[in-house]
């Protein structure tokens, strides 16, 4: 029995195809992946948003404290996403721009902490420096 060589050819066009096949599909669940971890982040943001709010109108040490817990939460999602990031490609001007970000909110927050205790600051002031740490939380992982 003779093997023609058409046939040889249709089998590696065959085998080609499907070496190409794993990388589209790492691509697509990499794509899903951010996908449902930005869409984490904007939940995060919003449930920040609405104890802010909660905060300038109540400013109380409960929500506060409530408060601070979401940031953590949210820092601690958005700069593991990040360092993911950097082991996959490498150290770039990017990654210190997240952690400067990251000390900015740091000081944001006490600040914050001080103008709750002083019980004299205006709700502008409070929602205003609220306004500026989601700010910079948007800034962190876009």
């Amino acid at each position: 029995m003779k093997i023609t060589s058409d046939l040889q050819t249709k089998t590696e066009t065959a085998f080609q195809r499907k070496a190409n096949h794993p990388k589209a599909f790492q691509q697509a669940l990499a794509s899903q992946v951010h996908q449902a971890k930005q869409q984490e982040l904007e939940k995060m943001v919003k449930n920040i948003t609405v104890q802010g709010d909660k905060l300038a109108r109540s400013r109380t040490f409960r929500d506060l404290a409530k408060f601070k817990r979401l940031i953590k939460e949210f820092l601690q999602v958005a700069v593991a996403g990040g360092y993911q990031l950097e082991k996959n490609h490498s150290f770039g001007m990017y990654g210190s721009r997240k952690m400067a970000i990251v000390k900015e909110v740091d000081e944001k927050l006490l600040e914050l902490t001080e103008q709750v205790m002083d019980e004299e600051k205006k709700t502008v002031e409070i929602l205003g420096l609220i306004g500026e740490i989601k700010g910079l939380l948007i800034n962190l992982y876009t």
